[in-house]
Order: C-alpha cells, then structure tokens, then sequence
C-alpha cells in the first residue's frame, strides 16, 4: 500500500549515534522487532534511548527493551529512556515499566 501523502512511513530506523546513545525514529511495530534487538544487541553498558522522533511503539518493542535492560542489569548497566513523547509516556506508565526503566 502506498503512503499517504504528508503520512509518516510505517518504519523504525534505530542507530547508535555520535554522542553515545540509541537513537529511533519513525513507528516501531512488530516486524521492527529484529532491528531494534540487532542494535541494542551491540550495547553493553549503560546508555541512553533517544525517543525524540520515536512517533509509537509496539508491545513486540518493549519487549525488546525489557530484554535488553534485564542483559545490561546482569552487570550492572542499564537502559535510560529519554525525550518520550506523552503518548509512549504513558503506555510505559501503564505497564508499569516507568518502575523498571530511568524515565527522562
């Protein structure tokens, strides 16, 4: 299906950035859920989750996040989450993972 024009693309791209932390942007989805666990995967220590041009994230996608926060707890890194827009807020507010995660 084609996007509608001036629609955001039903995408994720995920990078690790200059200043030493995870950027996403785009909508993060279930198939996005591989990506997402490639990229954390390189992470082994403590860093941030850039969400500034992060639009949605998918359960599939917390699920990633959980899994690579409880590999970093192992030795003694974690993940910081920052710049959440209101609505993704507010669904880790739900479930429950503003307890699990450093909200910023």
């Amino acid at each position: 299906m084609d996007p509608v024009e001036g629609e955001r693309p039903v995408m994720i791209e995920i990078w690790l950035n200059d200043t030493g932390e995870v950027a996403m942007s785009g909508r993060c989805h279930a198939g996005h859920a591989d990506v997402m666990r490639e990229v954390l995967g390189q992470v082994s220590t403590s860093i941030e989750v850039n969400f500034a041009q992060l639009d949605y994230i998918s359960s599939a996608g917390l699920g990633v996040l959980l899994g690579a926060q409880k590999r970093l707890s192992k030795s003694g890194h974690a993940l910081t989450l920052v710049n959440l827009n209101a609505h993704i807020r507010e669904v880790f507010r739900i479930a429950g993972f503003d307890k699990v995660f450093e909200v910023r």
